[in-house]
């Protein structure tokens, strides 16, 4: 996974390839505990019976890593991070609620050799009489 928002790196990776960790600030972390509503709930019940994929639990999952994924990154950025890496996901239950953790390693790193400018596309020229 590679998330990159102009700002900060999020791999599930070790390292970036084109970059250097010049620094290694700590676990991160982002946390929540979800539950569905009762019409959610219902619905998924419901659904449950004739098998297949419930998208009202989906939809709770897929909100949920999302949430803490930006907790995580907002840890790392208040420890001067621009990277996290060797990120991953983690959940559990607890009676009927779900625990969706993120974490990873926030790290500051650098590109290994500057960006060169590139050159101007060449203008046209009025012919010359």
């Amino acid at each position: 996974m590679l998330w990159h928002d102009g700002l900060m790196f999020m791999v599930t990776t070790n390292d970036i390839p084109g970059y250097r960790i010049t620094q290694v600030l700590g676990e991160v972390m982002g946390l929540t505990v979800r539950s569905t509503d009762f019409g959610q709930g219902f619905a998924a019940g419901f659904r449950s019976l004739g098998g297949g994929e419930i998208p009202e639990y989906t939809q709770v999952m897929y909100e949920a890593r999302q949430v803490v994924m930006g907790r995580m990154w907002a840890e790392a950025q208040q420890r001067g991070g621009n990277a996290i890496v060797a990120m991953r996901f983690d959940a559990g239950s607890i009676q009927n609620f779900t625990e969706i953790c993120a974490y990873g390693t926030a790290v500051v790193v650098e590109p290994l050799a500057p960006q060169a400018p590139q050159p101007a596309p060449p203008q046209p020229q009025p012919p010359r009489f």
